[in-house]
């Protein structure tokens, strides 16, 4: 069994990272619009609230965090720190769309993407955040980014749209910032989990956390299934590598939308779980802003 880190009780936990410097891990419960500080030494949980929801958090080259909320990004100067809002607020016209996964990548811009509440309309959208402010949207037609990873050498992007249960695979030009050559990296059979949040570890290797599937799941980087780690709970929602030597894996929850039936089988959804694996993990990059 999986250890339980700490019994959090989000609603939706997400975009865990580690932050070597302080030994604490971010995360943030987007429902609950609050991020959280851990320090898996001690189990302390520090809490940070916000007026808004937060799909997403990474640090900043200059300290704080860039976080991606409901209606456009914003940079967070310290910890407890106001949001000041930063690059256009793209969303605020779009009710049925908030901010959700993202990534930085080597040159520190932070690849985001939308979700849409109306599932029947596909309007989401994959944005790349650079230092400068500017927001370029890179592809549309989506229901709900997720899974946003880059290979060790920066010129693969992996991405999901979780409904569609499949990740593709993008061959990144660097220094323009764009993708292109769109292939399927792994298409998951439907009804056993949808890929959700995701990291690359030291050999290439993608882990994807897998929605209502109990279990997250290390794929090589020809996309083939090498490793499963079954969890208490229904729905991980992402993974992140930490610890001194980048060996232990952090994974978030969620525990909304659960019957009595359902949560009676996971009392510690919505808690962030933790395990030991062979190969480390890459270190979160910091946005350039």
């Amino acid at each position: 069994m999986v250890p339980l880190l700490l019994d959090a009780g989000a609603l939706l936990g997400e975009s865990p990272f580690w932050h070597a410097t302080e030994a604490r891990l971010y995360w943030v419960d987007i429902d609950g619009r609050k991020i959280h500080r851990t320090d898996p030494a001690s189990g302390a949980d520090e809490v940070m609230e916000l007026t808004e929801q937060v799909g997403c958090i990474a640090p900043r080259a200059r300290g704080g965090l860039v976080a991606a909320l409901e209606n456009g990004c914003a940079l967070i100067d310290g910890w407890g720190a106001a949001p000041r809002p930063f690059g256009p607020a793209v969303l605020a016209d779009k009710p049925e769309q908030r901010f959700n996964d993202g990534r930085v990548d080597a040159a520190g811009r932070l690849w985001v993407g939308s979700l849409t509440s109306d599932k029947a309309n596909p309007t989401a959208t994959l944005y790349r955040l650079d230092p400068d402010g500017s927001l370029t949207e890179i592809f549309g037609r989506l229901t709900t980014s997720n899974g946003a990873a880059f290979s060790p050498d920066g010129r693969t992007f992996y991405h999901a749209d979780t409904p569609t249960h499949a990740i593709r695979a993008y061959d990144v030009d660097p220094a323009a910032g764009t993708l292109s050559n769109g292939r399927i990296f792994h298409q998951f059979e439907f009804g056993n989990g949808r890929p959700d949040g995701a990291a690359v570890d030291a050999e290439g290797c993608y882990w994807s956390a897998l929605w209502d599937g109990w279990r997250v799941v290390r794929l090589s980087p020809a996309g083939e299934l090498l490793q499963t780690v079954d969890l208490p709970v229904q729905r991980p929602t992402m993974i992140a590598f930490g610890g001194p030597d980048l060996q232990t894996a952090f994974v978030t929850s969620a525990g909304k939308n659960l019957s009595d039936e359902e949560r009676a089988k996971q009392p510690h959804a919505g808690g962030v779980f933790s395990f030991r694996v062979d190969v480390p993990g890459l270190i979160q990059r910091d946005f350039g802003a």
